[in-house]
């Protein structure tokens, strides 16, 4: 999908009547708002991949996964700009990095069904489970008794924690 077809599919498209707006995230300037409908992720994930860590300027990535259904835009989606690592291309080709193109804020990664959103953009934070991703690949050692896996959970080496 490199037209503009996104902006008619979740989490882009409007929400109905029925969207139950619990919790709202908003980029650094504020064009871009977003609502969720869940209070807790489905997952908390760190990745420390080579990519979050020079994408993010951090030792690792930290993201809350959501379902798109669970994200709705109440602003701002033309202010987005689209980025894929994988073709370094800067269109919406899934799975992309979406930001506000003023402030460069990161909102989240988009996948072909979920969303990783950012949890410092959230107004309220929850205690969620978080678990350690591409944990080969770290900068710093996060002792937090929570499992570390080489790649996706469960499917995947566990590593020891350090």
């Amino acid at each position: 999908m490199t037209d503009h077809h996104w902006e008619t599919q979740p989490p882009y498209q409007e929400p109905d009547q029925n969207f139950n707006k619990v919790l709202q995230g908003a980029c650094h300037c504020g064009r871009v708002k977003y609502w969720l409908s869940k209070d807790k992720p489905l997952a908390s994930k760190y990745c420390h991949c080579g990519d979050c860590k020079v994408i993010h300027g951090a030792p690792f990535q930290w993201a809350a996964i959501f379902q798109k259904s669970d994200m709705a835009f109440q602003k701002g989606t033309e202010s987005l700009r689209f980025y894929n690592s994988g073709s370094q291309s800067p269109e919406h080709e899934l799975p992309c990095k979406v930001s506000c193109s003023h402030c460069g804020t990161l909102i989240m990664d988009e996948g072909r069904n979920m969303v990783l959103l950012f949890p410092t953009l959230l107004s309220f934070q929850n205690e969620a489970q978080k678990k350690n991703f591409a944990v080969q690949y770290r900068v710093v050692d996060l002792p937090d008794g929570k499992p570390k896996w080489a790649g996706l959970d469960n499917k995947s080496e566990l590593v020891d924690e350090v």
